[in-house]
């Protein structure tokens, strides 16, 4: 009977109420009577007051602006290209299928910023998807594959169905930069991915293509982040700056611009004028 009435009490001690701090009288008060005068507005300060503190923290992230409204062509491969004065200049050939065209022209008032988006490579229909489709007839432009932005500080001249002209935006000798997804190699060691040297290949060596040490022992006992090693090569989004545009032709719709770009034949490159400090880009 006594352990019973023990445990009973032991029970009775472990649910009684235990205090409660209450705000004081003035608070209350100021709090209620905000709450009567704009319910919705004392709430909703209440909710997000710690995520605008929070989001203040991070950092902003801004898309950096083109020095012009550039293009997108088809890369049809490299040739050999001989000057007037007999120079031979390696040279890539471009090409432009139907396309170039205006789809839409974003605002500082609309969106937030000043763009210009281009469309490229005409296709049928059915390739394309519902919203796409109807974003393409809201500009009243063809259907075409490839949506691509140029930010650019004013998109003064441009409207939707506007068709973009290569000769009437870059001259021969001008200076561009052109990016494309360069051919995938797949999964490659480190003399391939990183131009490694090998090992010795005669006198007993054992190691000839291998990575070999990736990091001390004990200290400190991990690997770094960073760290060259074998893997997936290749397939991922270059640019090559201020290469110099050799001839346009008209007769063909073809530019030939010197050196290599990147990506295989049938590739989409995207062209814009090269980003010079001081010329077309501010130092500051």
């Amino acid at each position: 009977m006594a352990v019973t009435a023990s445990l009973s009490c032991i029970r009775l001690h472990n649910l009684s109420p235990k205090p409660q701090h209450f705000p004081s009288r003035s608070s209350y008060s100021s709090l209620s009577s905000s709450f009567t005068q704009n319910p919705l507005q004392t709430h909703l300060q209440l909710r997000l007051q710690p995520i605008r503190s929070a989001k203040s923290n991070l950092p902003v992230i801004q898309m950096s602006m083109e020095a012009g409204v550039g293009v997108m062509g088809t890369k049809l491969g490299m040739m050999s290209y001989f000057e007037p004065d007999g120079k031979v200049v390696p040279v890539t050939v471009v090409g432009f299928r139907e396309g170039n065209i205006v789809t839409q022209v974003k605002t500082e008032a609309t969106d937030g910023y000043n763009a210009v988006q281009v469309g490229y490579r005409r296709v049928r229909d059915r390739k394309l998807t519902k919203p796409e489709m109807g974003h393409l007839e809201k500009a009243g432009t063809i259907p075409m594959r490839h949506l691509q932005e140029f930010r650019l500080v004013a998109v003064d001249g441009f409207e939707p169905n506007q068709k973009l002209v290569f000769e009437k935006l870059f001259n021969e000798g001008d200076l561009v930069d052109i990016s494309g997804t360069t051919i995938g190699k797949g999964f490659q060691g480190g003399i391939k991915r990183h131009n490694f040297k090998r090992g010795p290949m005669t006198h007993g060596s054992k190691s000839h293509r291998a990575l070999g040490s990736i990091g001390a022992g004990t200290t400190p006992g991990r690997v770094y982040k960073g760290k060259k090693m074998p893997g997936r090569m290749g397939g991922t989004k270059t640019k090559i700056r201020k290469l110099k545009i050799v001839k346009i032709d008209n007769d063909l719709r073809v530019v030939m611009i010197k050196g290599a770009v990147p990506g295989k034949p049938g590739n989409l490159l995207r062209i814009t004028p090269a980003k010079i400090v001081g010329k077309n880009i501010p130092k500051n």
